[in-house]
């Protein structure tokens, strides 16, 4: 993995070049939202990269990382159902749906009926898949301090904060 953070440097970067042709081309437009939401962009789009190098050494995709990250974290007995898998990852049903498919081809999780509802099915984690999950997860976590480490520590809870107000805002 590449370190993709380097210091802050008098030359204007990619997103300044972009505004400072906007001003030129459109005075008339106010283009300073991009100097967040442009730099964001960026910014998720390196850290996706970079998060997804480290679940490709497990050899798991951002799929099946998401699902057995949210069996792992549910606790005993790592089991959910379909819905309640679906609404810890975000994404849709069929989506859902896949990545678990995905998963049982591996090992990693079983699909059997409910003991509670006999048209309901059960998404478990296996112990392999507890296994893998235990050692991917603090190899991610690992690769996130790394990654926030060009923030400095002051700034970090700040930014969360901005980050989790926003969130909420669009939501």
């Amino acid at each position: 993995m590449s370190d993709i953070f380097q210091l802050v440097s008098n030359e204007p970067d990619h997103v300044a070049r972009v505004m400072a042709q906007w001003a030129v081309e459109r005075p008339d437009l106010d283009v300073s939202p991009q100097a967040v939401i442009a730099r964001l962009h960026r910014v998720a789009l390196r850290l996706t990269e970079e998060l997804v190098a480290v679940y490709a050494e497990f050899g798991l995709g951002e799929g099946e990382f998401d699902v057995l990250a949210t069996l792992r974290r549910s606790g005993p007995p790592y089991e959910l159902t379909p819905s309640a898998l679906t609404a810890g990852t975000m994404v849709t049903s069929g989506a859902i749906t896949k990545r678990v498919d995905r998963c049982v081809q591996q090992g990693w999780v079983t699909r059997r009926a409910s003991e509670h509802d006999g048209r309901g099915r059960v998404v478990a984690l296996t112990p392999a898949g507890r296994e893998l999950m235990d050692r991917a997860f603090a190899a991610h976590i690992a690769n996130e301090h790394r990654l926030l480490a060009a923030v400095p520590p002051e700034d970090r809870g700040a930014l969360a904060r901005i980050l989790e107000s926003w969130g909420r805002a669009l939501d």
